[in-house]
């Protein structure tokens, strides 16, 4: 593919393309020229470095996630679409939550659901002050929810070089773990109910309780603060 047919947007929408498909490690100019039919030099006429190419590729994806209208619903609702639409983006492309490690991040994508985020809880009554914190919160939730799935596949990446059954390293792995595990009684006591397998696995709607959980919280204090001002 000639140089001038290529555009930065073709560039970022093919390396989040071979950032799903390969992961961080697995994302260089040489591999990303390929997939384009390009030459090498050609991506670097459009961006200058792989840092920028995963600042760019990392708040692109950010525009994925659909924003409720905040004036048509209560706070919490757009709360909870919110928080769920970031948690399935961030497990569409695990390679984020390895970014945010390693790369400085940050432009109009991230920046438009930061803005909404604090709409959306000084709409639920917090100052300005809480809803930073609020809003906070929830994403560190979320980021720390999805990460799990990051970690599975980095490892996944990193334990099948040259030529390794990543599936069975981490199969014996969990076997051993259980093995542990069954020193303890609590978790003695849910493995004769749970296959050995789901061991090292969150149990069911572990995301969905927990986010409905802090926004629980969330309604309490407002209510006590709320109880506080007319005392």
């Amino acid at each position: 593919m000639p140089r001038d047919t290529l555009t930065a947007d073709r560039i970022i929408r093919a390396a989040i393309e071979l950032l799903d498909d390969e992961g961080l490690d697995g994302l260089n100019m040489r591999s990303l020229a390929k997939r384009l039919g390009s030459a090498t030099t050609a991506v670097y006429w459009h961006i200058k470095t792989k840092d920028d190419l995963v600042r760019l590729a990392g708040d692109a994806i950010w525009h994925e996630i659909e924003l409720p209208d905040i004036d048509a619903t209560d706070w919490r609702t757009a709360a909870t679409a919110h928080a769920t639409g970031m948690h399935t983006m961030l497990t569409r492309h695990p390679w984020l939550g390895q970014a945010f490690g390693s790369h400085l991040l940050y432009g109009p994508g991230k920046a438009r659901h930061d803005d909404f985020s604090l709409a959306v809880y000084e709409k639920a009554g917090f100052s300005a002050d809480d809803a930073d914190r609020a809003a906070a919160a929830v994403l560190v939730f979320v980021i720390g929810s999805a990460l799990g799935h990051a970690i599975e596949l980095s490892l996944k990446h990193r334990l099948s070089k040259n030529g390794a059954d990543a599936e069975q390293l981490m199969a014996d792995a969990v076997a051993r773990a259980t093995e542990s595990a069954r020193q303890f009684p609590r978790l003695r006591e849910r493995l004769g109910t749970t296959a050995a397998t789901e061991y090292a696995a969150a149990p069911d709607n572990t995301f969905a309780f927990g986010l409905q959980s802090l926004l629980d919280g969330f309604e309490a204090r407002l209510a006590a603060d709320h109880t506080s001002r007319r005392g």
